[in-house]
């Protein structure tokens, strides 16, 4: 396995990163995961944008665009798979261990691990947690993710694969690594980037090719929905059957299976849109 650090190809074995690099230390980081079919990355434009963004609002240097491909490029080169998981991940640099940043520049790493297509439906979990709509970080997709693994373990526990938050004002926000859309009366609605949630570039996209609303929605949503569904870069768009206790049963409902659909055509005519 070969990953890209800091300016070239390196062994997975030799690779070291700084103990002191301030995304170990502090948290102090962004990522990107991209999908990668048969060598090919999707989206990556939206995924390099959405990297310079997040890199802003942690206060980070802007990442060099050109760079990024050629790593993404040469890892990708280096690893053939039919379908991989691609990341990008952009610290801060080596640093001293308390929240104050060095100097000596920022950390890039890209590598890209095998997965496998996910199934056409899954069970969800809601948790007692909340996503802080007006945080620091709200947004920006950030190496800062202790919050997310502890909420997924609690969803694997109980037999699920994502675990759904609320924000602090009860509405419906995001799951731990996804965006979640729900369908009432033949609508689709997921909630509005002012609940807190993150900018998915599957979810923008789904948006646009389904013409889904952006909706304010109550937690208790999931209680009366017609349908569930998640998007996010390796679900695409993946219809629920279970929430909490609640079974959706049917999964993929006519909609969701619709919009799967859509997902599919479109992005494989265009792995760039």
């Amino acid at each position: 396995m070969k990953i890209w650090l800091d300016g070239g190809l390196q062994d997975l074995e030799s690779a070291r990163v700084s103990v002191l690099d301030h995304g170990l230390t502090v948290g102090d980081g962004i990522f990107e995961t991209v999908k990668a079919v048969d060598g090919r990355p999707f989206a990556l434009t939206r995924h390099l944008d959405r990297l310079t963004r997040s890199a802003r609002g942690l206060g980070l240097p802007d990442p060099d665009h050109d760079e990024v491909r050629r790593a993404c490029a040469a890892v990708l080169e280096a690893n053939p798979m039919p379908l991989g998981r691609l990341r990008i991940t952009f610290t801060g640099g080596h640093g001293p261990l308390g929240s104050d940043r060095g100097d000596l520049g920022p950390t890039l790493v890209v590598a890209v691990g095998e997965t496998t297509r996910r199934p056409d439906s899954t069970a969800v979990i809601t948790v007692p947690w909340t996503r802080n709509e007006r945080g620091a970080l709200t947004g920006l997709k950030t190496t800062s993710y202790a919050e997310n693994v502890v909420a997924l373990a609690r969803a694997h526990d109980r037999g699920a694969s994502e675990a759904l938050f609320a924000n602090t004002v009860g509405q419906l926000c995001e799951g731990t690594g996804s965006n979640v859309f729900v369908v009432l009366d033949g609508e689709i609605h997921t909630p509005p980037l002012a609940s807190g949630c993150l900018a998915g570039i599957t979810r923008e996209l789904t948006v646009q090719w389904t013409g889904a609303q952006e909706t304010d929605l109550p937690l208790d949503v999931l209680l009366r929905a017609d349908e569930v569904f998640l998007t996010s870069t390796l679900r695409d768009v993946q219809a629920v059957h279970r929430v909490d206790d609640r079974d959706l049963p049917g999964a993929p409902g006519p909609v969701t299976a619709k919009a799967m659909r859509i997902f599919a055509e479109r992005s494989g005519d265009d792995l760039d849109p």
